[in-house]
C-alpha cells in the first residue's frame, strides 16, 4: 500500500473514497459538518437525521456520491469515533483502521483519511498509519480459497495546514512500526510444526540481517555450559532443540556517560502441550500462540533498527516446546538455574517461568540494568482482566508507570497488579528453594513473584499477555487471532527513555 500525506482540502484529492471521522452525537448544521454537507448536496444531514450515524466509536455509513457533490471522490464512508473529548491519537488510529477495514470489503483501492484531531501532526499521521497498516492483516495465510485477495493500492493521510516534512516523519514512522506488529501477528499465528525453536531463530537473523541488529543463538551445549537447567528442563521432552536468541541494537553514536541498557525478554514457547501436565484437548491449537512473548520482542527489535533512537536496546528470546514424552521432566522434579537457585517443579504446565527464569538472568550478565518481560504466562490473568486489559506487575514503580503511559498513549491498556512480599511465600518449596507454582489463588501473581527471584538487582516488570495477545473476535478495525499486543508501548517505551537520554 502506498501511503502518502496532504496539508490541502479533501474535496479536491483524486481517490475512490474519503473515510471521515464524525464525533457522537454531532450536529450537521455547525462547524466541519456544515460545510462537508453543503458541498455534498445535503447529504450528511439525510443522514443524521435519520439517526443512521450517531458517531459511536467504530460506527460506520457508507455513501455514494452523485448527482450535485462538490467534492472530487466517488464515495464516502463516515466513521464513528466517540465523544470529541476523549479523541485522542489512539482514537484516530482505530478510526483509520475500521476504514481500511471496511473500504477494502468495498474494493475501493485508493482511499484519504481525514482523522479531524487537533494536535502534533506528525504524531496524528504516524497513529493513522499505524491503525491502516494494521488493519490489512488477515489470519489467512494458509487457505487456498475464499483467502482475502482485494488491496487498497493507495492511501492519503489529510491534515489540514500541517507541516510536510513533519508529516512525512510521521507517515514514515507508522508504516514501520505498523509492519512491525504484523510481523509479530504473522509469528504468532503460524502452526507450532512451522515455528520451532530453530525457525524461531532463523526468523531473527533474517531479521537482523536486513536491518542491521546483531545477533547470537545460543544452542543447547551453550546453555548447559551457562547452567541454564531451569530453561533445559522445559525442552527435554521435545526432539526439537531449544534455542536463545539474543538480539540488540546498538545506535548509531553512542551518548556519553550512559551506562543504562534496557532488555526486552520474550517467552517463545513455540508449542505448549502442558508436557507431563498435559493440558485438556479442547482449544489446545491456540498454543501455537504460546511464543507471542517472544514474537513481540522480535518485532519491537525490527521496528527500533529502523527507527534508530540513540540508546541501546537488547532482546532476549528463551524457545523451547513443552512436549511430554519419556526424556520430559516430570511434575516433582527439581532443576537448577543459571543462577544455582534450585526449583521444584510441580506443574510442566508452568513452563513459561522456568525459561524465562534463567532468560532473566543472563539479560542481566549481558549487562541489562531496566528488563521488562512479556508472556502469555497465565490462564487467571484472562479470569481476572479478560481481553482488555494487559497485566503490570514489578518492582519499580517509576517503570510500571511508564509502561502504563506509553501504553496509553499508544492505545494499548495496562493494569497494575500487586506484588506484595507475602504472595512469595505461595512458592516456597518443602524441598527446594522455590517452586514454579504457587496453587490457585492469585495465579498471575504468583507467577510473577516466580519471575522476580531472577530479577533481583535490576529494575524490572512484567507484562502477562495471555488475555490480550489473542483476539477470538473479529473488531471493526482488526482481524481475529494474533494482535501483536506491547510492540507498540515497547517503541515507545525506548523512544521516551532516548529523549529522555538526550535532553539530560
Amino acid at each position: 500500500m502506498q501511503i502518502e500525506s496532504t496539508n490541502g482540502p479533501y474535496r479536491d484529492l483524486d481517490v475512490q473514497t474519503l473515510a471521515i471521522a464524525v464525533f457522537k452525537d454531532e450536529k450537521a448544521d455547525d462547524g466541519f459538518l456544515k460545510d462537508l454537507d453543503s458541498i455534498t448536496g445535503g447529504v450528511i444531514k439525510s443522514v443524521i437525521d435519520a439517526e443512521e450515524l450517531k458517531g459511536k466509536e467504530a460506527e460506520t455509513v457508507y455513501l455514494h456520491l452523485v448527482g450535485n457533490s462538490e467534492i472530487k471522490a466517488q464515495r464516502l464512508l463516515l466513521v464513528g469515533v466517540g465523544e470529541r473529548g476523549e479523541y485522542t491519537p489512539a482514537q484516530a488510529s482505530l478510526m483509520a483502521g475500521t476504514a481500511v477495514r471496511a473500504l477494502r470489503g468495498k474494493t475501493a483501492k485508493t482511499i484519504a483519511v481525514v482523522p479531524r484531531l487537533e494536535g502534533s501532526p506528525e504524531e496524528i499521521a504516524s497513529m493513522v498509519v499505524e491503525g491502516a497498516v494494521m488493519a490489512l492483516f488477515d489470519p489467512d495465510k494458509y487457505r487456498t480459497t475464499d483467502k482475502e485477495e482485494r488491496e487498497i493500492e493507495k492511501l492519503i493521510v489529510v491534515l489540514d495546514g500541517a507541516d510536510e516534512t513533519g508529516l512525512k516523519r510521521g507517515i514514515e514512522r507508522g508504516k514501520i512500526i505498523g509492519e512491525s506488529v504484523n510481523f509479530t501477528r504473522d509469528l504468532a499465528n503460524e502452526p507450532g510444526g512451522y515455528m520451532t525453536p530453530t525457525n524461531m531463530s532463523e526468523r531473527a537473523r533474517d531479521v537482523a540481517t536486513e536491518f542491521g541488529l546483531s545477533v547470537d543463538v545460543l544452542d543447547e551445549a551453550r546453555m548447559e555450559q551457562e547452567g541454564m537447567g531451569s530453561l533445559l528442563s522445559v525442552s527435554r521432552g521435545s526432539d526439537e532443540p531449544a534455542k536463545l536468541i539474543i538480539m540488540k541494537y546498538t545506535p548509531p553514536s553512542a551518548v556519553e556517560g550512559n551506562e543504562e541498557l534496557l532488555a526486552f525478554v520474550g517467552k517463545g514457547i513455540t508449542f505448549d502441550s502442558g508436557g507431563i501436565s498435559l493440558k485438556p484437548g479442547e482449544n489446545m491449537e491456540l498454543m501455537k500462540y504460546d511464543m507471542t512473548g517472544g514474537a513481540t520482542v522480535m518485532g519491537a527489535m525490527r521496528a527500533i533498527a529502523q527507527l534508530k533512537p540513540s540508546i541501546p536496546v537488547l532482546g532476549v528470546i528463551p524457545c523451547a516446546e513443552n512436549l511430554p514424552s519419556g526424556k520430559a521432566t516430570k511434575p516433582g522434579d527439581v532443576v537448577r538455574a543459571m543462577t544455582g537457585k534450585t526449583i521444584e517443579v510441580i506443574n510442566t504446565d508452568a513452563e513459561g517461568r522456568l525459561i524465562l527464569a534463567d532468560a532473566l538472568a543472563y539479560a542481566k550478565k549481558l549487562g541489562a540494568t531496566r528488563i521488562i518481560d512479556l508472556a502469555t504466562l497465565t490462564g487467571a490473568v484472562s479470569i481476572a482482566l479478560g481481553d482488555v486489559n494487559t497485566a503490570v506487575l514489578g518492582t519499580d514503580q517509576e517503570l510500571v508507570d511508564e509502561i502504563i503511559v506509553a501504553g496509553k498513549e499508544a492505545g494499548e491498556k495496562f493494569w497494575q497488579l500487586p506484588l506484595d512480599k507475602e504472595y512469595s511465600k505461595q512458592i516456597k518449596s518443602d524441598i527446594a528453594d522455590i517452586k514454579n507454582v504457587g496453587g490457585r489463588k492469585a495465579g498471575t501473581i504468583t507467577a510473577a513473584a516466580f519471575l522476580k527471584e531472577f530479577a533481583d538487582g535490576v529494575s524490572w516488570a512484567h507484562l502477562d499477555i495471555a488475555g490480550t495477545a489473542w483476539g477470538d473476535e473479529a473488531k471493526p478495525y482488526r482481524s481475529k487471532g494474533p494482535t501483536g499486543v506491547a510492540v507498540r508501548t515497547l517503541v515507545r517505551i525506548v523512544a521516551r527513555a532516548a529523549l529522555k537520554c538526550d535532553s539530560a
